[in-house]
């Protein structure tokens, strides 16, 4: 069944109440997906050349100073390092592929769960309200953010098939839904170089969109032509560094619904979440319709 929510500000006099408005927009969507739950934000942009690397480790006392350390060390720079519950995020001197490898060769124990500019993805299992609390989402800010509460119907209750995804530098997506083609289509795009952490079929959709973005598309085109090339149904909340989108399939069974003010876009599963936001009694209330990107930008 699951839940997504995603919130865009319009207006960066607004960034501090980010996370003070996506909390409660989380936790209404617990019923829907009870098992565990992610986020992702768009903050604190690292400096020019930098790259930020949101990793995670199973074990709450990791030793992630030894990363720092380590990467520090391997790039010849400090390693501005900040631990949050389970995950720590990371601003390098390094490019994604040397970060990469480095990792793997270092602390293959360790998962990537995002790398970009601003992007930061943190998933736990658990209630939302119990991971909305833990990482103190209501005092986080920023410009944008995504959010998902899953109910594991196919696989084991684990953080690898929790959502956001993430395939790309800042890119990241979460999905109501399921793809009957990703076995066959990760297969293609892994033969593109594309890598996979999970067998996810969530996973599979943000890669796709990251290999058409490679080729050029833009966000808007790579999500049209993936209604010609996922086969399934779904509902896909996306997140880049300047925007959000929002996408259903053709058919359009599963659940959403949009709302627009001057000062944020909204959406999500069920109006509940929305509900509860400053002016939402006044927004532009719609359905997203069928096979129809929808899709907001900072610029």
């Amino acid at each position: 069944m699951c839940g997504i929510v995603g919130l865009f500000l319009k207006q960066e006099s607004l960034e501090p109440s980010l996370g003070e408005w996506l909390e409660p927009m989380l936790v209404a969507m617990a019923d829907r997906g009870p098992d565990s739950a992610g986020f992702a934000i768009y903050h604190d942009p690292a400096p020019d050349g930098a790259l930020k690397l949101t990793l995670y480790h199973p074990d709450a006392g990791f030793d992630w100073e030894a990363i720092a350390e380590g990467l520090g060390t391997a790039f010849a720079g400090n390693v501005n390092l900040h631990v949050r519950v389970t995950h720590a995020v990371m601003v390098v001197n390094a490019t994604e592929s040397e970060a990469r490898a480095w990792l793997r060769r270092h602390f293959p124990d360790v998962r990537i769960t995002s790398v970009g500019a601003e992007i930061e993805i943190y998933k736990e299992k658990g209630l939302p309200d119990d991971v909305a609390e833990s990482y103190a989402i209501r005092h986080l800010t920023g410009s944008h953010a995504l959010a998902h509460t899953r109910m594991a119907t196919e696989s084991a209750v684990t953080t690898e098939h929790s959502h956001p995804f993430s395939t790309g530098r800042d890119l990241c997506l979460v999905h109501n839904g399921s793809l009957s083609n990703h076995n066959r289509l990760r297969s293609e795009l892994e033969r593109h170089g594309m890598t996979f952490q999970t067998d996810n079929d969530s996973e599979v959709a943000a890669g796709y969109l990251t290999h058409r973005m490679a080729e050029g598309a833009s966000l808007e085109e790579a999500l049209q032509s993936s209604l010609d090339d996922l086969d399934g149904f779904f509902t896909f909340a996306i997140g880049t560094r300047d925007g959000f989108a929002v996408l259903r399939d053709g058919i359009a069974c599963k659940p959403a619904v949009l709302a627009e003010t001057d000062q944020w876009v909204a959406m999500a599963s069920e109006y509940r979440s929305i509900a509860h936001l400053p002016g939402a009694s006044a927004a532009q209330i719609w359905e997203p319709a069928p096979a129809t990107v929808y899709a907001w930008s900072r610029n």
